[in-house]
């Protein structure tokens, strides 16, 4: 009992080991091409590399490709991940900064909305003045 080929697919067959081999080649590949734009990315965002070294890096990568990333990986490894820390740390540290500026100024215009609101009720005479007194500080100390 043999395999059938399907209509219109001339000898060709596959069954689920052909599939599975060609699944984990295709994974090898995806896991290749990431290892080697990230060796890339790396090596243009190493301040410390001057641009010969950058150069003979690069070429190294498109004549020796694997041999190149994994001699790349085995003797700056440690630093990618160092560089990748401190880009990280920086970008974390500019956002809440970020955020703390506009958190800061919205708060300022939140407190000057309140202390708005309370004279509009004070004028209104639905606070007395000490009330008014009260609202304004507690705005202006959150």
């Amino acid at each position: 009992m043999g395999v059938k080929s399907t209509p219109g697919w001339k000898g060709t067959t596959v069954n689920l080991w052909d599939f599975f081999v060609w699944l984990f080649w295709f994974y090898v590949l995806i896991a290749c091409i990431w290892i080697f734009i990230t060796v890339i990315v790396d090596i243009f965002r190493d301040h410390t590399l001057n641009g010969w070294a950058k150069a003979l890096w690069v070429v190294f990568l498109v004549f020796l490709p694997f041999l190149a990333a994994f001699i790349y990986l085995i003797a700056r490894g440690r630093g990618m991940g160092e560089r990748k820390l401190a880009e990280a740390q920086a970008a974390r540290a500019q956002s809440d900064e970020y955020i703390r500026t506009v958190a800061g100024s919205s708060s300022t215009a939140s407190a000057a909305s309140e202390i708005e609101s309370a004279k509009r009720l004070l004028d209104s005479g639905a606070i007395t003045p000490a009330e008014f007194e009260t609202l304004k500080a507690k705005a202006l100390q959150a």
